[in-house]
C-alpha cells in the first residue's frame, strides 16, 4: 500500500470511530425509559427486545409475542401498565417501571411492534385431539357453559381487531395464563367481557383453546 492510500485509510478509520463514539457513549441514556428524548423505536429495540425479541417474536412463553399485534390493543395495555392499572404479577414485575413513557414514545413503540410480521404459529407436541377440541371452542364456543366462540370477537383467523388482540400464533402458556387471570381476578382492566366469557370454562377446555390459537397462523 502506498503512503497516500495508507493515509486515506487511516483517516477513514478515524472518521468511522468518531461517528461511532456518540452511539456507544450514549447507549446508557438511549436505554433509559424515563428519558423523553429517546425515540420509542430505540426503546423497542434496545429495551423491550430483552423480553419480547427485537421484532416482537418472543422466544419465551413467559412473555407475549408482540409482532403484528393490533396497535390499539398494544397502546391500551402499555397505557394501563404505565398508569399502574394493570396489576397481574408479571405486569407489575416487568412493566410498572415504564410509568414515565410519553404519549409519543407509546405511539412509536406500538407502531414498531404492530408493523412487524405477524407472530408465527407453534403447535409442537400438542395432540390432535386437544387441537380439535380447541378449534371447536374457538369457532363454536361452549353453549352449555355460556362460553361464546372466540372467533366472535377475535376474528375467524384469530387476527383481532382494534382493541381486541390478535391471538393467532400467541404462546399457549401466555394465553392460558391470561384466561386464568380473567377467571379469578380483577387485575386486568378492560377485562369485564373476558371475565364473563371465561368464568365457567373448565381447565381442560382453557388449555385446549390456548393450544389451538397458538397453532393458528403461518
Amino acid at each position: 500500500m502506498n503512503r497516500t492510500r495508507f493515509q486515506l485509510t487511516v483517516a477513514a478509520l478515524a472518521a468511522s470511530v468518531l461517528l461511532t463514539l456518540p452511539a456507544c457513549t450514549n447507549l446508557k441514556s438511549s436505554r433509559s425509559v424515563d428519558n423523553s428524548d429517546v425515540k420509542g423505536k430505540v426503546l423497542a429495540v434496545q429495551v423491550c427486545s430483552a423480553c419480547h425479541g427485537v421484532t416482537g417474536g418472543s422466544g419465551s412463553p413467559m412473555f407475549p409475542k408482540l409482532s403484528g399485534q393490533q396497535k390499539e390493543y398494544l397502546m391500551a395495555q402499555l397505557t394501563d401498565f404505565k398508569g399502574h392499572e394493570r396489576k397481574d404479577s408479571k405486569g407489575t414485575q416487568y412493566m410498572w417501571g415504564y410509568a414515565d413513557l410519553t404519549r409519543q414514545q407509546v405511539e412509536e413503540i406500538t407502531d414498531y411492534f404492530s408493523s412487524q410480521q405477524p407472530m408465527h404459529a407453534n403447535a409442537a407436541g400438542v395432540s390432535p385431539a386437544v387441537l380439535a377440541r380447541g378449534q371447536v371452542i374457538f369457532t363454536q364456543g361452549i353453549p352449555e357453559k355460556n362460553v361464546v366462540s372466540c372467533a366472535t370477537c377475535h376474528g375467524a383467523t384469530g387476527e383481532g381487531n382494534g382493541a381486541i388482540p390478535r391471538l393467532a400464533g400467541q404462546h399457549a402458556h401466555y394465553v392460558l395464563e391470561q384466561i386464568k387471570i380473567f377467571q379469578t381476578t380483577q387485575q386486568r382492566p378492560r377485562g369485564a367481557p373476558m371475565q364473563a366469557i371465561t368464568h365457567d370454562m373448565p381447565d381442560a377446555d382453557s388449555e385446549a383453546v390456548a393450544a389451538f390459537v397458538a397453532s393458528m397462523g403461518s
